[in-house]
């Protein structure tokens, strides 16, 4: 079965709206894909987030709420397909879950909510989100206002591990047609899907809801993944004695807040200068906290999701990196001698598959950078979903 990714040759481009735009992460997703689309217009209320999608786009996106977007204003744009990111808050293992009464989640079902009122309705839409999304009431209401406005579902739970990046990170996908456009498998329709099959050329319809429905299923795709060391800004082990003056003096800091988390003083850019007073995990945080630290090395074919709170906590936030192999025979080393860093915020971009001129500005703090990564996508994921998404019969 053949594809195509543009409209007929006599038509113009799609014409794509991207809520929830973040960083970019869609729009570099939707360039992966090959897609020729013109992004009509962005959204999104964070205003640094805004600043490092202009930094990088030339564009700086509408920053409002989206919930007071009304019927008028999303007619005017005359979009072919929606993109849309919500916060993830209300559905979170570590959240309030809420689901939909929380307030993070008005916008999304008020976008929902007018679609049958708009003379120009969607084709397409594209909802990416937490694993926990899909058994939301969040999730019940959007599938329930997509059947009555005649759009067919395809849903997904996939992670970058699947296409060969070295980083766990699921997350719930739901692909929307509305008639007559069908999607190239339509046998695929209203199934969660948990494996990225139907995304290749062949024809093979029986991957459903397969053995891959848990964490512990992503354990066979490893083979695929790069280690760890082909998306590393930099590879050589920390001298502890080099930053030892540096070291106590994060130490302190570190024990005045009981040692629990642990923020730079210096917020220098990610540029890989001073690795110790920036990237170096302190002492007493590993002597209180490392049996709690997921810790992969430049080998590993494995790392844990970044959060938006990575670097400022070290617990369930994402993998630290060991510098310094452990020894292969006999004992192994402590920690506190492996040489324990952070992953920088371009380590955390390459991992996320962003593309080499991704950029922040110089004013974005070391910690921003963070929180707007763990707020960020997959491009290595969504880059494929997304044309195929876009690919129809041919």
């Amino acid at each position: 079965m053949g594809e195509t990714l543009c409209k007929d040759s006599s038509q113009e481009a799609w014409r794509v709206l991207e809520f929830y735009s973040g960083i970019g992460g869609m729009r570099y997703s939707i360039m992966e894909a090959g897609v020729e689309a013109t992004m009509v217009e962005s959204f999104d209320i964070n205003d640094k987030a805004n600043d490092v999608y202009e930094h990088n786009f030339g564009h700086r996106p509408y920053q409002g709420n989206i919930q007071s977007l009304t019927v008028a204003e999303l007619d005017k744009y005359e979009a072919n397909a929606w993109l849309l990111s919500p916060p993830c808050q209300p559905y979170t293992r570590q959240g309030l879950q809420k689901d939909s009464g929380d307030a993070r989640a008005f916008s999304f079902l008020n976008i929902f909510e007018l679609i049958p009122k708009l003379s120009s309705p969607p084709l397409m839409l594209f909802v990416e989100n937490v694993v926990g999304f899909e058994t939301s009431d969040t999730h019940k209401q959007m599938v329930e206002m997509l059947k009555k406005t005649s759009f067919t579902t395809q849903e997904f739970i996939l992670s970058p591990l699947q296409f060969g990046v070295p980083y766990s990170r699921p997350r719930y996908f739901c692909l929307a047609k509305r008639e007559p456009l069908k999607f190239l498998k339509p046998h695929f329709n209203n199934q969660l899907l948990w494996n990225p099959s139907p995304l290749s050329d062949n024809d093979d319809n029986t991957w459903t809801n397969g053995d891959d429905q848990s964490h512990e299923g992503w354990g066979k795709w490893l083979h695929l993944c790069k280690p760890i060391e082909n998306f590393l800004e930099f590879n050589f082990p920390i001298n502890r004695l080099d930053c030892m003056e540096s070291q106590l003096c994060l130490e302190s800091s570190a024990s005045a807040r009981g040692c629990e988390s642990f923020e730079s003083t210096t917020e220098q850019n990610d540029t890989g200068n001073n690795v110790a007073g920036q990237y170096n995990v302190p002492l007493c945080l590993i002597e209180k906290l490392g049996s709690a630290m997921d810790i992969v090395y430049s080998d590993s074919k494995r790392c844990c999701c970044f959060t938006k709170s990575y670097y400022r906590y070290v617990k369930g936030t994402g993998s630290l990196l060991a510098t310094i192999q452990p020894e292969k025979k006999g004992k192994l080393s402590p920690l506190s001698e492996q040489g324990l860093r952070y992953f920088t915020p371009r380590e955390v971009a390459n991992l996320h598959s962003f593309p080499e001129n991704f950029h922040f500005p110089e004013h974005i703090s070391l910690k921003q950078r963070y929180a707007l990564l763990g707020n960020s996508l997959s491009v290595a994921v969504v880059g494929p979903l997304l044309r195929y998404l876009f690919s129809k019969p041919s």
